[in-house]
């Protein structure tokens, strides 16, 4: 099995070539030229020094996101290019998951981090068991004060990689209170290497796209399409989830949540007299949903999640509105469970008038965390 793998993800441009257990070839450059100056010089470099037919290529690997919109273009272009003239598979490798490979083995918690600007950053936390990758918490964006709760919390020695590291050094330096370091200059960047390793893994689930299929995951919005998006609320519309949406809804709740609820789980509900399930839809996309259980006048709030990129465009609080609207004497009290350290949907169940009444101690697993406890009594 033969893999070509490539990430323009960051600042790093990196191309490497494994075939079965050998890395035969790696190329990683980070010096001002922009990546589509480079990575195909850097492709061709490769192939002429190792003599590689590209006949002999099984599949194409990448870093299909989160990262630099301009970056992950260039890489997605490349790859469906080779894909498209070799009649090959693409393997997309989550940006996170490949940086956090570069620690493989170690026995501490990996959290990798990429400037998002604006005090975010791209990050997860992973740990290995034995050698396997263990993914705690799946890649987001996050303000750079919330990654650093939930790791506390976690309780256990971090090392921190990527670029995001050198840059948010201070404010970790002053918030973590858990043991830490830095991971080394040869492993704090993208490497192409172990995004090529990683595939070979997906390659055997069967964990591969056809290069038509491919598209590149964006974690947010750019900033001119997040401007159009709060400018046009209107255009979000709110409505009864239907059978149509829960494999769509699935596929958005698992990028959202360590432990998500599967396509099945929705459909049960949706299907029950006493559950109201709603989604949000903008222009046909579904990005987001929300849902609840009445039980004798206690509606128990289950779910609301919103797709990442459309984050922090009030959608959280029209799903609930329109639920709140909908259930309007059907609902003597609502009450939900958030994680602790998820800093911003409390702020808004706060802010809608939710009340904290208590906690259970260690509720949720993957990240383990605190769960706090939340009811809004209507008057």
């Amino acid at each position: 099995m033969k893999v070509i793998a490539l990430d323009s993800s960051g600042l790093v441009a990196s191309v490497a070539i494994v075939e079965d257990e050998i890395l035969i070839a790696e190329y990683n450059i980070q010096y001002k030229k922009t990546h589509s100056q480079t990575l195909l010089p850097m492709l061709d470099e490769l192939k002429r020094m190792t003599e590689l037919s590209l006949d002999s290529v099984d599949a194409i690997a990448l870093a299909a996101g989160p990262g630099s919109f301009t970056g992950l273009r260039i890489g997605s272009a490349t790859a469906k290019a080779f894909g498209f003239a070799l009649g090959i598979p693409l393997v997309e490798v989550p940006t996170l998951d490949g940086l956090a490979f570069n620690l493989y083995g170690t026995d501490k918690l990996v959290c990798p981090l990429m400037d998002a600007r604006r005090n975010q950053v791209y990050t997860g936390v992973y740990a290995f068991d034995e050698f396997d990758l263990i993914t705690l918490l799946p890649q987001y964006v996050v303000d750079i004060s919330e990654i650093v709760t939930v790791i506390n919390q976690m309780g256990r020695e971090v090392i921190f990689t990527g670029d995001g590291a050198p840059i948010y050094a201070e404010q970790l330096v002053s918030l973590v209170n858990v043991p830490y370091s830095f991971a080394p200059a040869h492993l704090n960047r993208q490497r192409a290497a172990s995004l090529a390793v990683l595939a070979m893994k997906y390659i055997k689930e069967g964990k591969t796209v056809s290069a038509a299929g491919h598209s590149p995951f964006y974690f947010r919005l750019s900033q001119a399409e997040r401007v159009k998006a709060s400018e046009s609320e209107t255009a979000v519309l709110i409505r009864p989830m239907t059978e149509t949406d829960v494999e769509e809804i699935s596929i958005i709740e698992s990028r959202c949540f360590s432990m998500p609820w599967k396509a099945a789980d929705f459909l049960e509900m949706i299907t029950a007299d006493f559950a109201h399930y709603y989604v949000a839809e903008l222009k046909g996309k579904l990005i987001g949903a929300a849902g609840m259980r009445n039980i004798l006048g206690d509606g128990q709030i289950t779910n609301i999640l919103v797709d990442l990129p459309y984050r922090r465009l009030g959608i959280g609080r029209k799903l609930l509105e329109y639920m709140f609207k909908d259930l309007a004497g059907k609902v003597e009290m609502y009450s939900l469970e958030v994680r602790a350290g998820n800093i911003a949907a409390i702020g808004l169940y706060e802010k809608m008038g939710f009340k904290k009444v208590g906690a259970r101690p260690d509720f949720y697993e993957a990240p383990v965390e605190n769960a706090l406890i939340y009811h809004w009594i209507l008057s």
